[in-house]
């Protein structure tokens, strides 16, 4: 008689990284143990882990964790593309952040990551009609990580956000995949009006530190928005722009400037 069939666990190195690199802050901090078992070796998969820190991070008096807890985890159950944009997003902090040395980093620390899955979260609530919950996790991830993003703006997978501070996203905002961004970066409107009034950024673009991007105007991709500048018109794809108001100062100056996150500009258009 055949021996039924054992069911084979599926294979997820991601994951299996991010466990081993847990344990390994376990033997060597030990006063980090409850965080890290918390957090993560008390879970059996990434989206079990992320909904556990997602909701720790948000729960207030004014709704427990539990709560959110079962809101993220139905999220990632009806929508697996949510953590699909996980680990894109996971490994673009990993390769492009010259601070991120593991996996683990992202999941346990680096706020930038955390907002954009509770982001992602808003997004999927205001998409189900559920405006009210969106709003809350829109201010909950401001009062807790500083960035405001509107649960209506469309984000893309692969998105980095170094250092995270002041960051504002616009609700008809756009944003594509397999962006970087640094801390305090506007993309915001001009004004009351209530039609489309943010930014659309297509894929592979860099926005440097303190940039502002208003309006509905377009970035094309692979471009470059130096830091400190304010952006009011379209920008052609492959170029870099730098000033207040910005101007075209040369190309991009590589194919992809969101992963190679250069931000000297080595030349300038007469």
């Amino acid at each position: 008689m055949l021996e039924p069939r054992k069911k084979i666990s599926p294979v997820d190195p991601v994951w299996d990284r991010i466990r081993s690199e847990a344990e390994d802050i376990v033997r060597n901090a030990p006063l980090m143990g409850g965080l890290v078992h918390a957090c993560i070796l008390h879970h059996a998969s990434l989206n079990k882990a992320l909904s556990y820190r997602v909701a720790a991070k948000l729960s207030s008096n004014e709704m427990s964790m539990v709560v959110l807890r079962e809101i993220v985890d139905q999220a990632y159950s009806e929508t697996p593309e949510l953590i699909d944009a996980a680990r894109a997003d996971l490994m673009a902090v990993y390769d492009r952040d010259p601070a991120c040395h593991r996996f683990v980093q992202p999941v346990l620390y680096f706020k930038g990551y955390q907002a954009m899955q509770a982001y992602r979260i808003a997004h999927w609530l205001w998409n189900k009609g559920q405006h009210d919950l969106a709003y809350f996790f829109q201010m909950r991830v401001s009062e807790i990580f500083g960035i405001d993003i509107h649960p209506a703006a469309r984000i893309g997978k692969g998105i980095m956000i170094d250092h995270a501070h002041s960051i504002v996203i616009g609700e008809t905002a756009v944003v594509g995949d397999n962006v970087s961004m640094l801390h305090s970066v506007t993309l915001g409107g001009t004004g009351k009006e209530e039609e489309d009034r943010h930014p659309k950024i297509e894929d592979g673009v860099m926005i440097g530190a303190g940039a502002k991007v208003l309006g509905n105007i377009r970035v094309g991709h692979c471009s470059r928005i130096a830091a400190g500048s304010v952006v009011l018109q379209d920008v052609p794809p492959c170029t870099t722009v730098a000033g207040v108001p910005a101007k075209i100062v040369g190309e991009a100056g590589c194919d992809q400037p969101s992963v190679m996150m250069d931000q000297v500009i080595k030349g300038s258009a007469s």
